[in-house]
C-alpha cells in the first residue's frame, strides 16, 4: 500500500535486505514512511523488526557481521552512499532503544548535551537553550528543571526513557526511531511515551517497533506486519487492524499465532 498521493515521503526502503554474514534476517523490504506520521512495525519475536529499524540509521552495520543490500532513502538520497558520514547521519535519524540508556556518570543536563558537544563546540547559552528545548519536547522539563545537575540515574524508568528521547531530539533530527520504547515501563510511563508520539509527529517522522498490538493501534498512522524477515502487509493502521488483506496478518492480530 502506498501513502496518500499528497503525502510527502521522508524515509523509504527499496528492496532492503539485512544480513549477518551470509544469513538474511530482513528480506527484500520496500516501505515508505510519510513525513510527520507515526509508522509502527509489528510481528512476532525474531521476525526482524529491530534489525530493520537499525538499518534505517546504519546501526546494523555496527553489529558483528552486519551488512545490507538495497537502499534506504532519506529525502530521496541513499544513506548507504559511500560519501555519507554515518555519525552525521545519526544526527538526522535519532534512535531510542528498548531499555533506558542514560549515561550513568553524567547529570541530566550533560546527558542531553552530550551529542551536541561531540558534534562541535557550543557556547553555554546555546547549550542551555538546546537542552531546555529538548527536555520540553520530551515532556520532562517541568519535572527536572530544578535538578539538572543531578545524576540521570536518580530518575524513574519512565523519566529515564524520556531523557533518552530528549537526548535523541537535542541535535534536531528529522526522523526518530523508537525500538520498543515502553517494553520496560509501567502503564503510567507507557502512556506518557504514547502521548509523546502524538505530539512529536507534528515535528518529526517517527518509526516505532512494538510487540504490543494495542500500542500500535493507539499511536500509529500506518502499520507494517513482518514475519520471518519479510514484509507481509502494510496499510493504514485502522485498516490493517479491522480489515487486513492477508490471512496471515489476520491470524497474527487475532492471536492465532505469534
Amino acid at each position: 500500500m502506498a501513502p496518500p498521493a499528497d503525502a510527502v515521503l521522508q524515509l523509504e526502503t527499496v528492496r532492503l535486505t539485512a544480513l549477518y554474514g551470509p544469513r538474511a534476517v530482513v528480506k527484500d523490504v520496500s516501505l515508505m514512511f510519510p513525513k510527520h506520521s507515526v509508522s509502527a512495525v509489528i510481528g512476532p519475536s525474531g521476525c526482524g523488526k529491530s534489525t530493520f529499524l537499525r538499518c534505517l540509521n546504519r546501526m546494523h552495520e555496527l553489529s558483528e557481521g552486519g551488512w545490507v543490500t538495497g537502499r534506504v532513502l532519506l529525502d530521496g538520497a541513499d544513506i548507504y552512499d559511500e560519501r555519507v558520514d554515518p555519525v552525521q547521519l545519526r544526527r538526522r535519524i535519532g534512535m531510542v532503544f528498548q531499555r533506558p540508556t542514560p549515561f550513568p556518570t553524567m547529570s541530566i543536563y550533560d546527558n542531553v548535551a552530550a551529542g551536541l558537544r561531540v558534534n562541535g563546540s557550543r557556547g553555554r547559552g546555546e547549550l542551555d537553550e538546546a537542552v531546555e528545548r529538548a527536555l520540553r519536547q520530551a515532556a520532562l522539563w517541568d519535572e527536572v528543571q530544578d535538578r539538572l545537575r543531578h545524576s540521570a540515574l536518580a530518575l524513574s524508568g519512565g523519566q529515564q526513557q524520556r531523557l533518552c528521547i530528549a537526548r535523541a531530539l537535542a541535535p534536531q533530527p528529522e526522523v526518530l526511531l523508537l525500538d520498543e520504547p515502553t517494553a520496560s515501563l509501567d502503564p503510567s510511563g507507557t502512556q506518557r511515551i504514547e502521548d509523546l508520539c502524538h505530539e512529536l509527529k507534528l515535528a518529526y517522522t517517527i518509526v516505532i517497533v512494538t510487540h504490543n498490538l494495542q500500542q500500535a493501534a493507539r499511536v500509529s498512522d500506518y502499520t507494517a506486519f513482518f514475519f520471518l524477515g519479510e514484509l507481509v502487509e502494510v496499510a493504514r493502521t485502522e485498516d490493517l487492524f479491522t480489515k487486513p488483506a492477508r490471512e496471515q496478518t489476520e491470524a497474527y492480530i487475532t492471536g492465532r499465532f505469534g
